[in-house]
């Protein structure tokens, strides 16, 4: 909670013998009061006197005193906090200049908020002896203005800021669907309790963002949140509900799905709100690359939530906007796109990008148009000759049709409605749980084909789970159809390599101390297996098995091992052999001891006998090879307390667990949750979440506060409303929205 806020001090309380200087002084007070109770508070009235001219007179009040008073013809109706409540103070002034307090109504007819009273208007400007607001929004504003210069943002900042939080929006829902969103996460945190879910809240106390995310996505993030696309297709495309979706990919090359929202616009406010939310239900850590639609919004927004992860736009959403943008030139498109195609794919280096994008724009006579000019600028965030050193994993291409998170689009329609897709969603889990179950399940009882003597193909059969070793294999036979021929020598090698089957030349360079091999098709940086350009350039080269380093562990069998691969890949494919055979006999043994009580017990005596003496001989081997090979320090003690090295022995940062319960009309909403999941307290390596965000654990919201985990360069950059707020939700105030 806010280190301003006044909770539970009984010396706030008004009382009949009070006396205040003036009626500012005495607005002051209820101000602290009302902020200690939770509720907003307003100057009702005043009056002054007709003789001396002095304020004689003065009623403050809640800021939901009074009813709403709208025109019923009104073209653009503002959001009115008003709903009758009757709390006020009224003062007046004595004859010796002293002010008392002539009347009081405590009594309101809403919820109060003392959790959440520096969102109010009044309560956000206050001294900054007792509140460091003003000292965060002046770091936020330079800061924020600082990223947004390179952005070439034009316009007041603190206006800009201010706007995106200050207009009440909201999520635009039908009636009933907030209380069935919220019933709905109950009964899946009951189904799960590591179920994770958050709620945004405008001033008005209306839903504005929601986000959630199922134990499988929080399972899945741990084995593959290397590479996540945030995917704001069905939002931008103005789909009935405003979904997005974060998405994976799997060891079988299967869409995983991280997390999904709600969300009211596409500002910096609420990309912040929903990346921060999404990485503290990922315990913090963030994603090597994450690839997202162009917008300065999500730019800004990442640049401060992943500052170390690499942004990146997914290629399909920039081709799929030249027709768009560019639909002037339809009497050229065909040949318009052939050459863009060029430029962008067929640029071996910056250098031929630079030439062949400016030829371009020239012959197109684009050097004026805006958007174009944005591609430009943003280059490096899309274009594949800058795509070195990066794998995407597949989640990359360069249609919808080919991407991965389009596999939801046969669940989400433009016409569906919040219900349907609540009982989608649950259809999704079903069918992506059956899907990963059949992979797994042919991975252990179907051994792959070898189609050619490759040493290459027989090397990764035993790796590689069977969907990457069909792809994989196809460049293993694609390679009969490639002739290389040597450009330069040295340290570094360039082959010129020709496909006969595409009739196209790249490019491959051969590092073999490094090793480094790189190819022009840049197979490996979208897909994350080599191609058959650069595996013919291996074996003319005499190197007949494929360099560790261009193995991902997230390809193979052993992906969601808590081991890293070796580096002897013998060992990986006798590793593989035995864990597919223990798992072969433990189908078994459950079968034959599910039959009966004794052949259970029997079974379950025996796994645990098992494993005990398994892990006594892993310990002593692995303590065997530490003290064989204990490495010679190379600092001092003072420089080894500077070391950035961990290790998953280090200790994780606390987080610390408040709970908060939640008033819900018909029935008790909150428990508290007996356990924390220890889980939630792995440690990661990213940036910081909010101050405090309050997500759902067991059908209450708990307030995570995070301190020791936030970086000053996020502290700084996130809105000063985002430190240590508290989110409480109520039903009666979500059955309006």
């Amino acid at each position: 909670m806010d280190s301003g806020v006044i909770v539970g001090n009984t010396n706030s309380e008004p009382r009949d013998d009070m006396e205040f200087e003036s009626h500012e002084a005495a607005y002051a007070f209820y101000k602290e009061y009302a902020k200690s109770v939770g509720f907003g508070t307003a100057k009702l009235s005043s009056r002054r006197s007709r003789a001396s001219k002095e304020f004689i007179d003065a009623k403050f009040s809640c800021i939901r005193y009074g009813n709403k008073q709208q025109s019923d013809d009104a073209i653009n109706p503002r959001p009115s906090p008003k709903i009758g409540c009757k709390a006020s103070m009224h003062v007046k002034r004595r004859a010796s200049g002293k002010w008392y307090i002539h009347s009081l109504i405590k009594e309101h007819n809403h919820e109060l908020l003392p959790a959440q009273a520096h969102f109010f208007r009044s309560h956000r400007n206050v001294d900054f002896l007792k509140n460091d607001a003003k000292i965060r929004r002046r770091k936020i504003l330079a800061a924020v203005s600082k990223q947004y210069g390179a952005y070439q943002y034009t316009g007041s900042l603190e206006t800009y800021i201010r706007s995106q939080h200050d207009r009440g929006r909201f999520l635009t829902l039908e009636e009933g669907d907030a209380q069935f969103l919220l019933d709905f996460f109950v009964h899946m945190q009951e189904q799960n309790p590591k179920f994770f879910y958050a709620v945004d809240l405008n001033e008005e106390h209306r839903l504005r963002n929601v986000f959630w995310v199922d134990a499988k996505g929080m399972d899945d993030y741990t084995n593959f949140g290397d590479v996540v696309s945030f995917d704001t297709t069905y939002f931008m495309r103005k789909y009935k509900i405003p979904l997005v979706l974060f998405v994976g990919v799997n060891h079988h090359i299967q869409p995983t799905l991280l997390g999904s929202a709600l969300i009211a616009d596409e500002t910096v406010y609420t990309f912040l709100w929903l990346l921060q939310t999404w990485c503290l239900s990922m315990g913090g850590r963030a994603p090597r690359v994450i690839l997202t639609d162009q917008s300065n919004a999500l730019k800004a927004a990442i640049g401060v939530v992943f500052p170390d992860s690499r942004h990146c736009f997914s290629l399909w959403s920039v081709l799929e906007k030249i027709p768009q943008h560019l639909d002037y030139l339809s009497m050229w498109h065909d040949n318009f796109r052939e050459k863009f195609s060029k430029c962008i794919y067929r640029s071996w280096t910056e250098e031929q990008f630079e030439k062949r994008w400016w030829k371009l724009l020239n012959r197109f006579n684009l050097r004026e148009d805006e958007w174009v000019q944005s591609l430009y600028e943003d280059r490096k965030l899309w274009v594949p000759t800058f795509m070195r050193d990066i794998s995407f994993a597949g989640l990359s291409t360069g249609s919808r049709s080919e991407c991965l998170s389009s596999y939801f689009d046969k669940y989400v329609l433009g016409e569906t409605c919040l219900r349907d897709f609540i009982e989608q969603y649950k259809v999704i889990l079903e069918d992506r749980y059956e899907e990963e179950a059949k992979a797994e399940f042919d991975a252990w009882h179907e051994a792959s084909e070898l189609k050619s003597p490759s040493p290459f193909e027989k090397q990764m059969s035993l790796i590689y789970t069977h969907e990457i070793f069909k792809k994989f294999q196809v460049e293993i036979l694609g390679a009969a159809a490639c002739h290389l021929k040597k450009e330069k020598d040295g340290t570094t090698i360039i082959y010129a390599v020709k496909d006969f089957e595409d009739n196209q030349d790249f490019t491959v360079e051969w590092n073999e101390s490094k090793p480094d091999i790189y190819c022009s098709c840049r197979l490996f940086e979208y897909n994350g297996y080599l191609c058959r350009h650069a595996i013919v350039v291996l074996q003319m080269s005499g190197v007949f098995s494929i360099p560790f380093k261009y193995i991902l562990q997230r390809w193979t069998n052993a992906a969601t091992s808590k081991h890293a691969i070796s580096e002897r890949l013998d060992e990986i494919q006798s590793k593989v052999r035995r864990y597919n055979d223990l798992c072969r006999r433990a189908i078994i043994l459950g079968e034959e001891g599910s039959l009966s009580q004794e052949s259970y017990s029997i079974a379950v005596n025996a796994i645990k006998e098992a494993l005990k003496q398994c892990a006594s001989v892993n310990n002593s081997t692995e303590n065997h090879l530490r003290l064989s090979t204990s490495p010679t320090p190379i600092c001092g003690p003072e420089e080894g307390n500077h070391s950035i090295a961990t290790s998953s022995k280090e200790q994780a940062p606390n987080l610390k667990m408040a709970v908060s319960n939640i008033g819900y009309r018909g029935g008790e909403f909150g428990k508290e949750k007996a356990n924390n999941d220890n889980d939630a307290n792995k440690q990661r390596k990213a940036p910081s979440e909010p101050g405090a965000v309050n997500v759902g654990i067991q059908g209450s919201f708990q307030q995570m506060e995070l301190s020791t985990l936030r970086p000053p360069q996020l502290h700084d950059l996130v809105p000063a409303h985002l430190h240590n707020r508290t989110l409480r939700v109520c039903a009666s105030e979500l059955c309006h929205i």
